[in-house]
């Protein structure tokens, strides 16, 4: 038995008609989708699963468009890479000042440590 044939027997009813969800999931939508890109004819899907050709083309339309939208997205421009490497290191080097603060704090340098950042920033 083919996969079609498994999942319309899964799906079918009492009387052996499939029956169709009242609201389609995005899950379901993507399968009917990737039907029609792997080139199953828009018409038979469209009798099948009882949705009009028009709205099956939407599916696929917006399916696509999300797709590229996904790989435009992890393709950064020079700057906006720059910008994250350096927020990152500016992270890090804000974490290793707040811990060598604290520790010349514990040690008893804690007044010439503020002395020292008063200063600083005069």
């Amino acid at each position: 038995m083919s996969p079609k044939a498994v999942e319309r027997k899964a799906t079918e009813g009492r009387e052996g008609t499939p029956e169709l969800p009242e609201r389609w999931s995005t899950g379901l939508k993507t399968e009917v989708v990737l039907r029609l890109l792997r080139g199953e004819d828009l018409g038979e899907v469209s009798r099948e699963i009882q949705v009009s050709p028009p709205e099956l083309e939407e599916w696929r339309r917006v399916f696509l468009e999300g797709g590229r939208q996904g790989l435009k997205s992890r393709t950064r421009d020079p700057a906006e890479r720059e910008l994250i490497r350096t927020r990152a290191k500016l992270g890090e080097v804000t974490m290793r000042m707040e811990l060598a603060s604290e520790l010349l704090e514990k040690r008893g340098y804690g007044d010439d440590l503020r002395k020292l950042l008063k200063r600083g920033s005069e």
